[in-house]
């Protein structure tokens, strides 16, 4: 998807590569057969493409397996016949990568989809039983305390079992954000990224921190 500070399209390309449904079903039975019965689909986008993630769905339940599983969904994929399918198949929480609740953020970032999309997905999942953990990402490009303002008040109306909030964001090489940190003077010239470094807004270092945890510590179901 190409998100400005995403790593994966360099580590393992663009192309979206499909194992035969069958020869899924068959490895997780082997695993079922071998005393397991707890999964998790390790997929940046378990829901991408679409007919392929409901036909694996399809194919899990009519197995009959009785596992549990969980997975990563990008909320631009999913509608109702998704997630009925996998709550069908065995799925019983989704870690939904929403990143932020800012309109503006989330075109910075490159994501290609709407909170309208996000919130459909969050509603969907609570309807079919299927816990839902979201992420928000803030300090990005072009953040301010408007746009988390926005982000946390998204993500508090949403209802989700979970909430992960990072500050900062991970910046690595060959990525865009790379190029903004660059330009931005945050990184030096001969800073090959192999020591983690963050992109934060400037501006942002003092009051949020302070901001993120005393609303963490209102919320539960929050995590950092």
């Amino acid at each position: 998807m190409k998100c400005i500070y995403c790593s994966t399209p360099a580590l393992e390309g663009t192309t979206t590569r499909m194992y035969p449904v069958d020869e899924v079903v068959t490895g997780i039975a082997r695993h079922v057969a071998a005393g397991f019965n707890q999964f998790y689909f390790v997929d940046n986008t378990f829901n991408f493409p679409p007919s392929y993630a409901k036909k694996l769905c399809t194919a899990l339940s009519t197995a009959g397996l009785g596992i549990r599983w969980r997975c990563i969904l990008y909320p631009g994929f999913v509608d109702e016949e998704m997630v009925l399918k996998m709550a069908e198949a065995g799925c019983v929480e989704v870690s939904l990568g929403f990143e932020s609740g800012s309109p503006v953020i989330l075109k910075k970032l490159n994501k290609k989809y709407t909170v309208d999309q996000v919130r459909a997905s969050s509603q969907l999942l609570s309807k079919y039983g299927i816990r839902g953990m979201g992420f928000l990402l803030l300090g990005g490009p072009g953040e301010t305390m408007e746009t988390v303002l926005e982000s946390l008040t998204f993500a508090d109306s949403l209802g989700l079992d979970m909430l992960k909030l990072t500050m900062g964001i991970r910046i690595y090489p060959g990525t865009a954000l790379e190029k903004i940190a660059r330009g931005d003077g945050l990184i030096a010239e001969d800073d090959d990224l192999l020591l983690p470094r963050f992109y934060l807004a400037k501006g942002l270092e003092e009051w949020l921190g302070p901001m993120i945890r005393k609303w963490m510590a209102e919320r539960p179901y929050c995590t950092a």
